[in-house]
């Protein structure tokens, strides 16, 4: 049987562009994907399409691949399967509407978009126009990101009860970002939490939440937000967010029936100082009978180990250690291609995986971060207005 093949056009050609049709290009047979496959039929840059030209050369994107010099001319090209939207928060609403608008499947890089309003509304317009879209949160497609979701489900931890996540890169944060650097430019809704702080609340509602069945998953009951402004621009350096989740996980049925969890980023100090696992996991769960940890980084991790409780006369507590590893030398993002490919190919609007509805409640959780910490964005940025020439 034949491959489910998807013809993928690329918007925009940065650092994350890069990363992702790389992994595109490796041969999903190595990680043993022999049901879909994926072909990169069209390159857009917003400068000219000599540079969306230059990308293919430079990747060597096997032949015919159009290069455009504007997104309009992408989404116009009637070979185009999906759009992989891969520009700068600040512009994934108008960038994802344009592609929507024009009747392409999407794929849109996390964050989703500045604010929830705006991604209510995408996935609104994809609904409206039977068309597939998803939240490029590739973390959640890792295999070992499935293996701890089954082990809560499977109540290897008990109830879980406390999860708490990290991502800080503990960077000179004047010397290397400036301040017209897309990390730290409100023009382009730049900041550590959108950026980063993402990932941390990935962890939390993964865990926390999305190991529920759909009937029990209730967004936070209470949000208390600390935000540190980078003095150069006002964007946020330092994010730590306390949320309370009116559920437990898998039984939802501890007293008094409550979870808590940490979500956490920051620039200037590092989740892992040393870049070796000295100093930790980057994230904790927590259950009443044991936790798992993940060593970092969040968005690429490679080991979990999960740590039971001591019960009994047992000397020690029971400790099993797993490591992970991306095939091909891949950076892991043709996981969730490979998700991408299988939702089209079955006639889904969305992953079960990243469904619409939780990237919308993880927005909403960013956006009182936001008000409680009062970092704003340019209205154009924060606008639902569509089109908008930004």
């Amino acid at each position: 049987m034949a491959s489910y093949n998807v013809r993928w056009g690329i918007m925009a050609t940065g650092g994350i562009a890069t990363t992702f049709v790389r992994d595109l290009l490796t041969d999903p047979k190595v990680r043993g994907a022999s049901d879909v496959s994926h072909t990169i039929v069209a390159v857009a840059s917003s400068s000219s399409a000599s540079r969306a030209e230059e990308f293919i050369v430079d990747k060597a994107i096997p032949r015919p691949c159009a290069a455009y010099g504007s997104y309009e001319e992408l989404v116009a090209d009637s070979s185009v399967d999906v759009i992989y939207v891969a520009t700068p928060h600040s512009h994934h609403f108008q960038n994802s509407m344009l592609a929507l608008e024009a009747g392409k499947h999407v794929l849109c890089e996390k964050a989703f978009t500045v604010n929830a309003a705006q991604a209510k509304i995408l996935c609104e317009t994809a609904k409206k126009k039977n068309l597939f879209l998803m939240e490029a949160v590739w973390t959640r497609y890792f295999p070992l990101s499935v293996q701890v979701r089954d082990l809560i489900k499977q109540g290897a931890i008990g109830e879980v009860l406390r999860v708490i996540a990290d991502n800080s890169t503990g960077d000179d944060v004047e010397k290397i970002w400036g301040t017209a650097h897309r990390m730290v430019n409100k023009d382009l809704a730049g900041g550590a939490l959108l950026d980063l702080g993402i990932y941390s609340l990935t962890w939390v509602f993964q865990t926390l939440y999305h190991t529920l069945p759909v009937t029990q998953r209730k967004p936070p009951s209470a949000i208390s937000a600390h935000i540190t402004p980078y003095h150069l621009t006002g964007a946020d350096e330092a994010t730590t967010i306390l949320l309370s989740f009116p559920t437990t996980t898998p039984s939802n049925s501890t007293h008094p029936g409550e979870s808590q969890a940490v979500a956490m980023t920051h620039l200037r100090v590092a989740t892992d100082p040393g870049e070796d696992n000295s100093a930790g996991p980057a994230v904790r769960i927590q259950g009443t009978k044991g936790e798992i940890q993940v060593d970092g980084p969040v968005w690429r991790p490679e080991r979990y180990r999960v740590i039971s409780k001591k019960t009994g006369d047992s000397e020690a507590s029971g400790i099993k250690e797993v490591h992970c590893s991306f095939p091909g030398n891949g950076h892991g993002m043709y996981w969730e291609a490979d998700e991408v490919a299988r939702c089209l190919r079955d006639g889904k609007l969305e992953s079960e995986s990243m469904p619409w509805e939780e990237s919308i409640v993880i927005m909403e959780v960013m956006d009182e971060a936001r008000r409680q910490g009062g970092l704003t964005y340019p209205e154009s940025i924060e606008s639902t207005s569509y089109p908008l020439k930004l």
